[in-house]
């Protein structure tokens, strides 16, 4: 009878232990998630650049060689150029990155999602992203000021047909 008892006794006290335990790193040590004064921004891309090279037309001998459903009057290749953007915030560089094709033949859209913590505050932010084969310069440009509070989410993706970068 007295082992019965101390067994369930021995069983209450860790048990209350354990619950103990729990509560006690359930509240400590306190985890702060993102720091008081800093804000986020959220990039978002996936594009495709522009193809690696330039259409030709194919000769009479070439189509000849081909069956009759594979004749087209162009061939493209199909790899496409890296994509190369770059975030700039109050004129220094916060975010830069030549982003390959995706995909087993780099035919695919390059991506990225990146999170960058900058100070909460008022700043100018110019977005640039290159998808053809120019070597200087952007092909999609957008300059904004931003008046970011703490905790905030600035989220920033990138459509070509509305025009390139657009926040949320």
């Amino acid at each position: 009878m007295i082992s019965f008892v101390l067994r369930y006794l021995g069983q209450a006290v860790a048990y209350a232990v354990f619950a103990a335990s729990m509560a006690y790193f359930s509240m400590y040590p306190v985890f702060t998630y993102f720091p008081e004064d800093q804000a986020q921004i959220k990039f978002s891309l996936s594009h495709g650049g522009k193809p690696k090279g330039d259409c030709r037309r194919l000769t009479g001998t070439e189509a000849g060689n081909l069956q009759a459903n594979m004749r087209k009057p162009q061939v493209c290749p199909r790899e496409r150029l890296p994509v190369m953007v770059e975030l700039r915030l109050d004129g220094q560089v916060l975010y830069q990155e030549t982003l390959p094709p995706g995909g087993m033949w780099r035919d695919g859209q390059s991506r990225v999602y990146q999170r960058l913590a900058v100070t909460a505050g008022h700043h100018k932010l110019n977005l640039g992203l290159r998808d053809s084969a120019r070597t200087d310069g952007f092909d999609y440009v957008r300059e904004v000021e931003v008046d970011l509070k703490p905790h905030q989410n600035l989220v920033i993706d990138f459509r070509p047909e509305t025009g390139g970068f657009f926040f949320r």
